[in-house]
């Protein structure tokens, strides 16, 4: 909160919305909290949560109150609103945050990559390539990485034209999460 970058935040009383757990075994990584995340200060606690947490296998408790999901968005606080959405999350905030509480987790077995902004980011891909390639490929990144489409409600009609990511992509990311959570 220090940090001179969030002055505005901090001024607002706004904390920094994460978790990073030292028992953490997967981490998620996504664009950033939105803003009623950052209002009830509790991330994925929408209709995007639901659909995140059935795809990943786990409970709200396992999600929430286990200690072995870290989260670390590409930026703690909410962007702002845009044109089309979101704003996108500051530049340069993820790699500056992120290595310093990733020391903090040295359990982490898998990293989910939730949306472009996240793949591109640790996968360090061109722009170029589209998010469907990416997450159609995921194998490629595995065991670290585990790309995903964002679960917005919006995405709804991706997921009815790309099957294979409900027939093969799903059931391998439920296997390894439940793998992960139960050890």
């Amino acid at each position: 909160m220090a940090d001179p970058e969030n002055k505005h935040f901090t001024a607002a009383g706004i904390p920094p919305l994460y978790y990073a757990g030292p028992n953490a075994r997967i981490n998620l990584i996504a664009q950033a909290p939105g803003k009623r995340a950052q209002d009830q200060r509790m991330f994925w606690n929408d209709r995007s949560g639901v659909r995140l947490r059935e795809w990943l296998g786990v409970s709200w408790d396992e999600f929430y109150h286990s200690g072995k999901i870290a989260i670390m968005p590409m930026d703690f606080y909410y962007p702002g609103k845009g044109r089309s959405g979101d704003l996108p999350p500051r530049k340069g905030f993820a790699a500056k945050w992120h290595p310093q509480l990733l020391k903090l987790m040295p359990n982490i077995q898998l990293t989910i990559l939730v949306g472009a902004y996240a793949a591109h980011a640790y996968l360090d891909l061109p722009k170029k390539i589209k998010q469907t390639e990416i997450v159609e490929h995921y194998q490629r990144y595995l065991p670290d990485y585990l790309p995903i489409i964002h679960p917005s409600p919006r995405n709804q009609a991706w997921v009815k034209h790309h099957p294979w990511f409900e027939e093969q992509l799903l059931p391998d990311l439920q296997r390894r999460v439940r793998q992960i959570i139960d050890e």
